[in-house]
């Protein structure tokens, strides 16, 4: 892949704007105080899952959870990454996710903020708000908190591999925001665990994170801990073991799995303009994702690979399924039997 990549690259952040509007349609009452959730497969794993919006609205607003349930079985995907950004939202999420748990499949939030703040302390406060009230609507047993924040942090078109391709004030807020996110969701659910992330080649900002350094060259700053080091990864990007940009090329897996902690892939996807639904659904299952990532997967430590999406939605034509929530694409039946020939 050429560096002027990057340029026309569009970043897919789960869940459309990161400012969105509490406009959810009805909320729904957690009646679960807790994740029981045993993976449908017996075997516990969790390798293999799907992303939803059913906090968006579309097709999972006229979907049953029941309907959903029983496409995400057919699939043989037995983990749900939804988005939250809010107590309405995080109250209907938490009311899909018992039906999904009742049945084998865990779900699991990803919470969505942005950097509209004017101070690390008051992007703190508002991480700490949701993160809590997130964990209040239902006890998970992970929780992601962010969605490619870093992205918001960089300095124009750059990879993000180095310290100084961040700005140093988007980068506080953004740790502030995170920081605040964990402090929220541990202050309900100690035992939780924390899945941490970006997409592309924004490497930097979590080695900052994690050592307490900052983009203005400065160190000593509160560091984040985190447990699972997740990622997003499109067709657009190419070859995540040989990913290259203005800095060179890198293994994008390897840096992962050198944070020391288990690596998920939350996002990975086709961009719907890459081709035809079956030119789609090879990419999706061939040899630069599905195909790479279970080969490579005890090399790496990858754990989770999560698809996005089920259906397709005001982002785009990346659902499994069209936006009617019931016919299913050719990226529907390769994925199904891409993981039944692919036990993991």
């Amino acid at each position: 892949m050429l560096a002027a990549l990057v340029a026309s690259m569009t970043l897919a952040a789960c869940g459309g704007s990161d400012d969105p509007a509490d406009t959810a349609a009805s909320a729904k009452s957690a009646t679960a105080p807790e994740s029981t959730a045993k993976a449908a497969n017996g075997s516990g794993s969790i390798f293999y899952g799907v992303n939803g919006h059913n906090s968006n609205g579309g097709a999972y607003d006229v979907t049953s959870a029941q309907t959903q349930l029983a496409q995400l079985q057919e699939l043989g995907a037995t983990i749900y990454r939804n988005d939250v950004y809010s107590q309405t939202s995080a109250n209907m999420v938490a009311g899909i996710a018992k039906t999904m748990e009742d049945a084998g499949i865990t779900m699991y939030p990803v919470i969505l903020m942005n950097l509209n703040y004017d101070s690390e302390d008051e992007a703190y406060d508002a991480g700490f708000k949701l993160g809590q009230q997130t964990a209040n609507s239902y006890r998970y047993k992970y929780y992601e908190v962010g969605n490619e924040l870093e992205a918001k942090a960089l300095i124009g078109n750059v990879d993000g591999t180095v310290w100084y391709q961040y700005n140093n004030w988007s980068y506080m807020l953004a740790r502030g925001a995170i920081r605040g996110m964990i402090a929220g969701v541990k202050s309900v659910d100690g035992s939780a665990k924390i899945v941490l992330g970006g997409t592309w080649l924004h490497t930097a900002f979590f080695q900052m994170l994690a050592d307490g350094s900052q983009p203005d060259g400065t160190w000593g700053h509160p560091a984040v801990s985190w447990d699972i080091t997740s990622w997003h990864w499109y067709s657009s990007q190419g070859d995540m073991t040989h990913a290259c940009g203005g800095t060179g090329c890198h293994d994008v897996l390897q840096f992962l799995h050198d944070m020391g902690k288990p690596v998920w892939i939350s996002e990975f996807g086709v961009r719907p303009d890459f081709g035809s639904y079956s030119q789609i659904a090879n990419y999706i299952t061939g040899n630069l994702m599905m195909a790479q990532f279970a080969s490579v997967a005890s090399k790496y430590n990858i754990q989770s690979i999560q698809a996005f999406q089920l259906y397709d939605d005001s982002e785009g034509a990346y659902g499994l399924v069209q936006n009617d929530g019931s016919t299913k694409k050719p990226a529907y039946w390769a994925y199904k039997n891409f993981v039944q020939g692919h036990p993991m």
